[in-house]
Parts: C-alpha cells; structure tokens; sequence
C-alpha cells in the first residue's frame, strides 16, 4: 500500500470512529430524510449526467434512482452529489452521501483497506483501453512509445496504465488531471497524444470533443474493470438494501418483466415474476422494506436492458453492444442471484 493509500486509510478510520451518521441506520435515515443521497460523477455521458434544467440520467443515476424507490416508493427522491475521482471515498466514509455510484471499480485494495464495501454487484462490466486521435496514425497501443497519455487522478487507470507500458517496455509520459471533463478538454488542446480510461468512458468523453469522428478508441483492453455500486462498511442492512435494488432490475430482465407490463403480472405473472414484484412472499419485508420495493423500481426505473438501452445502448447516442453486459444466458456475464 503506497503512503497516499495509508494516508486515506487511516482518515477513513478517524471519520468511522467520529462520526454520528456512520454509525446510524442509513435506512432509517433514509426514510426519515425522505430522500437518498447519490454520489455521482460531475457528468459523464451515459452514466450520469445533468442536462440544462438539472435533470440526471445514466446508468448510475438509475441505481440510485432504483435503491430510492425500493426504500421510499418514489424514484425522484434522490439528491445528487457529483464528485471526482479523488474525493468520492471520502464523501463516502464522512457520511456526506448515502451510497456511490460513480463507474466505481471493484477492487481488492479498495474493498478491505478504505472502510467501505461494494455490495457484490456488477452493474457494468468494462475495461481500461486508450483513446487516441486518428491523425496521430497508430493502431496499437504498443505503438504509443514515447507518448504523453492524459489520465485522470485517483483511478485504477493509473496502475493500470503503469502495468501495461511497463510489461510491454514502452515509455510514456503521464498527464494528470483532477477530472476527466480536465482530461478530454486536455486531450483536445493537444497536451497528450492519447487518454486512457475505461472503454465505455472513452466513448462518453468523445462525444464531447469539437469533431468525434477525429479521434478512435484502440483495440487493446488492458484490465479488468468491473463497476459497481459502494456503501460504507458497518451497516449491511443498508448494503443489502443496495445490493438487491441493482439484483431485482436483472431479474426482471431475465422474466420477462418490463415497465410496461409489470402491472398485469403483478396480479397474473407465474411464481418467480409474483415474488420478485411482491404480490407472494416476503422479500420485501426482510430488508424491512414494503412488498412492493422491487414492483416500483421496475415500473419507475425498469429493468436493467431498459436502463442500459436507454442510456448507454441502441436507444442512446452512445450505441455501445451490451457484450460482457447482456445476461448469462445470452453469453454475457450478468447473473442475478434468485429472489426467494
């Protein structure tokens, strides 16, 4: 562990120790507050994003949207608070948020060094790769030696960056910046020959360039890069909260279930889809949350091929194959666990 790490470490101790909110119910608070405070990005195409009247859309913003209607019935009660990459963790530990959703990667270090815990879900499934412009005439990352590449601070792209030219014997120059709106402006005034984030970022961030079709995303991913939601440690009533809002969206996707259609089969769908929107059994009640938790994220949110295709897929600017992200039984990777 380097000693920025032990320093944020030891911080994170302090703040737990101190801190009223860390040590209360966050349900509870929850729901007398009214509201879920959403750590967010400051604005990222397709994850999460403010448009001119301050209305937030994204995957990440629909898991904070979907966790806000699972504890209050109403996915609108969600403040959103953006942060950059540095000082997500601390507005976590401090108690400044609820829950992050902030194309977090899970990672071991992260996990048990920060005093906070992923839940156990993966709502996108990426990885790190570069972005560079066409003029520059390379189609490899292995044939950037020499290059400055642009990376924003307090990510896994740094180590990662760090790894893959290392392995490879290919020196570069890294181009620091404390957010990726720095890091793409940067990256457009010719600062660096390339900028290196995770995939579906690069896409994002191109869409934001001047001329999007002057630059190309390379073909080597170079991690694993697998993001999700985080929570701060000690309250697993909260984290399983979490965990299970993000598992319902999946589960309606695998029945079947839509925002469209969730009314009827609520009444006349088989066991599995009755279950999962309430009307039999008693998910709701052993996260003392109303039978109908999972029925309002589906018909306020939807499930998660409609919040991926709204915001990142076919129905978004953006076009991105839902790859590694369709379900388990259409050859990608997301699996969620049964609700019963």
């Amino acid at each position: 562990m380097n000693n920025t790490l032990k320093a944020l470490a030891a911080a994170v101790v302090a703040v737990l120790a101190a801190s009223p909110a860390a040590r209360a119910g966050i349900l509870a608070n929850v729901k007398a507050n009214g509201f879920v405070v959403c750590g967010v990005t400051h604005g990222l195409p397709g994850f999460s994003q403010p448009d001119d009247k301050n209305q937030w859309s994204g995957l990440d913003v629909d898991g904070c949207r979907a966790v806000a209607a699972a504890v209050l019935g109403d996915a609108s009660k969600v403040k959103y608070t953006p942060l950059n990459a540095k000082e997500r963790f601390t507005a976590l530990s401090s108690g400044e948020i609820d829950v992050l959703f902030r194309n977090t990667t899970i990672t071991q270090s992260r996990d048990t060094s920060l005093g906070m815990h992923f839940p156990g879900v993966v709502n996108y499934y990426d990885g790190q790769g570069f972005l560079v412009s066409k003029s520059l005439g390379v189609k490899s990352a292995l044939e950037l030696d020499g290059a400055a590449i642009c990376i924003n601070a307090g990510t896994t792209h740094e180590l990662g960056l760090a790894d893959y030219f290392r392995q490879h014997g290919i020196n570069y120059k890294a181009v620091v910046f404390d957010t990726s709106e720095q890091t793409i402006a940067a990256f457009e005034k010719g600062r660096c020959d390339g900028l290196t984030s995770d995939q579906s970022q690069l896409y994002a961030l191109r869409t934001k360039l001047d001329d999007p079709s002057g630059a190309v995303v390379l073909p080597e991913v170079i991690s694993k890069e697998p993001l999700g939601p985080v929570v701060r440690n000690g309250d697993e009533e909260w984290l399983k909260v979490v965990r299970w809002s993000f598992i319902a969206m999946l589960n309606a996707e695998e029945l079947g279930i839509t925002s469209k259609n969730a009314g009827a089969l609520k009444a006349s769908g088989n066991p599995a889809q009755k279950r999962l929107l309430g009307s039999e059994g008693r998910a709701g009640r052993n996260m003392g949350l109303s039978a109908d938790w999972a029925y309002n994220i589906v018909t306020q949110v939807g499930n998660y091929s409609e919040s991926f295709e709204r915001n990142l897929g076919k129905n978004s600017p953006l076009k991105i194959a839902r790859g590694l992200n369709a379900l388990w039984r259409d050859g990608g990777l997301q699996y969620g666990a049964p609700i019963r």
